[in-house]
């Protein structure tokens, strides 16, 4: 297998793709184009040991396997115009590289409120620089933070406030309960109470409509004119698919790229796309193509992608969505794909007080489950992962 692929985004999707193109076969060349100055790493401990101070940067960086060292890193560099009828892509100094398989892989980057007022100490998490800017903040004396969205980030960001010592820590969002839209109302009143009892503060069903302050943040406006005395701001309201570098190819990109069931993208076998970027039809549930914001996800469809740029017949993808979260001192674990199962959710262990195991159904048959607690809790929903890659499919 000769030629060269094209790996466009270097963050552990573009890695991962890269390594199992070698583990696939490919003999060619690779090359990783990504627009950070740095080698792929752990992103989720930004949120969290990063930004408490107890995770150097340097602990995040993955090790890329021996049988991908001969990759080429283009680091630093942005690829802003693929023409796929021409098999290239177009980076931001005017460099254009012809490839014979290209990667998908650019991920996604933070969504920001579009409300008047200043934008000097409003903070996205996303990258080390994110990480340390907000740390900084959170670790000057009486400072009062506002977090806008009670999403995981939202919420990892204000247990790791809290533990810091910051003086005043509330969370804002438009739904009536943090994380009530993936988990459900159950564990979106647990995890309230949780938070509540641990020092943070929510203001629930309120949306933002501006920021106070001449240079600098001072307040955030909700939308009935109540004003939340802010110092720093951070923005947690969801994601925006890094896909304008594909435009003007006839995809799909009205939620990042969308893929068929093996990855390909546009009827094209020598594109795929990989990790969150990728909008892709899940075999195990509906087939309705979703993207996945997990983990797991960069991981396992690398290695499906890989298979299938190489000329592998595969059956269609078909991936258990994994994703864990640590606040304070609990962790949320989940296995399969819990939001398909919001309309019965039954409690499978423990007790929503304490230590507790939810199971979500869809017509009766469970499609997820998630722990909430200790280790032990953790280790129950593993317990159900084997359960839940035997379920037959929802659509069969």
């Amino acid at each position: 297998m000769t030629g060269r692929i094209v790996v466009v985004g270097a963050s552990m999707g573009g890695l991962r793709a890269a390594e199992q193109l070698r583990a696939a076969g490919w003999t060619g060349a690779i090359t990783v184009i990504g627009d950070e100055p740095h080698m792929p790493y752990n992103r989720p401990p930004l949120s969290k040991g990063v930004l408490a101070g107890k995770a150097p940067f340097e602990s995040l960086a993955f090790t890329p396997k021996a049988a991908a060292a001969d990759v080429e890193w283009r680091l630093g560099a942005k690829v802003v115009e693929a023409r796929l009828a021409e098999r290239t892509v177009e980076l931001d100094g005017g460099e254009a590289l012809s490839y014979d398989g290209l990667v998908v892989a650019t991920g996604t980057r933070p969504r920001r409120l579009a409300c008047p007022g200043p934008l000097t100490g409003r903070h996205t998490v996303r990258t080390p620089a994110d990480a340390q800017g907000l740390r900084d903040e959170l670790t000057r004396p009486g400072v009062r933070v506002v977090v806008v969205g009670a999403g995981f980030i939202g919420c990892e960001v204000a247990a790791t406030a809290v533990g810091l010592g910051v003086r005043e820590v509330t969370v804002v969002d438009p739904l009536p309960l943090p994380m009530v839209g993936p988990l459900g109302e159950l564990l979106g009143r647990a995890l309230l109470k949780r938070h509540e009892e641990r020092g943070v503060r929510f203001v629930l069903g309120a949306g933002v409509t501006g920021f106070e302050g001449d240079e600098r943040v001072t307040g955030v406006v909700l939308g009935d004119g109540t004003v939340l005395p802010a110092d720093a701001v951070v923005e947690s309201v969801g994601s925006v698919a890094n896909v304008e570098w594909l435009e003007g190819n006839g995809l799909d990109l009205a939620d990042g790229v969308l893929t068929d069931g093996q990855l390909r993208v546009g009827g094209r076998p020598e594109v795929v796309a990989v990790g969150d970027v990728a909008r892709f039809p899940n075999a195990r549930y509906d087939g309705v193509p979703r993207r996945v914001e997990h983990w797991s996800i960069p991981t396992d469809t690398a290695k499906h992608a890989a298979k299938v740029l190489t000329g592998a017949a595969l059956p269609p993808f078909a991936p258990l969505p994994t994703f864990w979260s640590d606040q304070h001192e609990f962790r949320l674990q989940s296995f399969g794909a819990p939001v398909l199962g919001l309309g019965d959710v039954r409690v499978l262990d423990g007790d929503a007080e304490g230590d507790v195991l939810v199971g979500y159904h869809s017509g009766g048959q469970l499609v997820g489950v998630v722990a909430l607690g200790g280790q032990a809790a953790a280790m129950g929903a593993a317990r159900y992962r084997a359960q839940l890659l035997k379920q037959p499919a929802l659509t069969a």
